[in-house]
């Protein structure tokens, strides 16, 4: 009888990494890549921006909410991505008046990655769940012709700043019982987007829903197909 011996494939997994940007200023994050990369083939980049309760410098809590989605093996096979997890550090915030230099290490940090061959320049999401959607929000405010979708989630976001016409398309989704953060804020900004000329902009709040819209927010079925087939051209 042949004998025959199965070697088990190492599961996909999210690396340790340090960014350190062109001030100095540390950024801890994890990073899955695709499983393999074909030559002359261009991959989706996706920064993932974590809430509040996961700030540290563990490089570990920030996968908490929403990191096992990317491990899923049918979206590891489907979609083929680099993603980025950073961790703010403790007593941060993504974006504030004491905290200025944040937004521009989370841009050094997706240039750094967007230079790559192999990265496409016109896939480049975002996706934040409470302090991360304001850090979404920010973000597409101060550079609005970097991402092809932006995913902001229980999040809130200065409406002044909101930018006109951008080519990044918004998908925002809140709790209508969110104590933490009203939902008035998402549906501001989702008045405001649309005024300002920006006319791929959906809205979906939940009834009934806390905080922890993401959790909702995570199981739509076309969560990913969505935001994967969304390009800046």
């Amino acid at each position: 009888m042949m004998s025959i011996t199965l070697t088990a494939q190492k599961a996909p997994q999210y690396e340790k990494r340090t960014f350190v940007s062109e001030k100095g200023d540390t950024l801890l994050y994890r990073l899955l890549a695709p499983e393999q990369t074909l030559k002359g083939l261009h991959y989706p980049l996706v920064l993932f921006l974590h809430g509040s309760g996961e700030r540290g410098a563990d490089n570990e809590k920030q996968l908490t909410h929403g990191g096992q989605m990317f491990l899923n093996p049918a979206n590891i096979e489907k979609y083929p991505a680099y993603v980025i997890f950073p961790q703010c550090p403790e007593g941060k915030t993504w974006v504030g008046t004491d905290n200025s230099n944040m937004l521009a290490t989370l841009k050094e940090l997706v240039d750094s990655y967007s230079a790559l061959p192999q990265i496409d320049e016109d896939e480049i999401h975002i996706i934040g769940l409470s302090m991360g959607g304001h850090g979404v929000f920010s973000m597409v405010s101060r550079y609005p012709n970097l991402f092809a979708s932006a995913t902001p989630i229980c999040g809130w976001a200065k409406d002044e700043l909101l930018p006109l016409n951008t080519k990044t398309a918004f998908r925002i989704f809140h709790g209508d019982n969110d104590q933490a953060v009203s939902v008035e804020s998402s549906r501001s900004a989702y008045r405001t987007l649309t005024k300002n000329g920006n006319v791929k902009v959906y809205y979906t709040e939940y009834p009934g829903v806390g905080h922890g819209s993401w959790y909702q927010a995570f199981a739509e079925k076309d969560f990913m197909k969505w935001m994967y087939s969304q390009r800046k051209k």
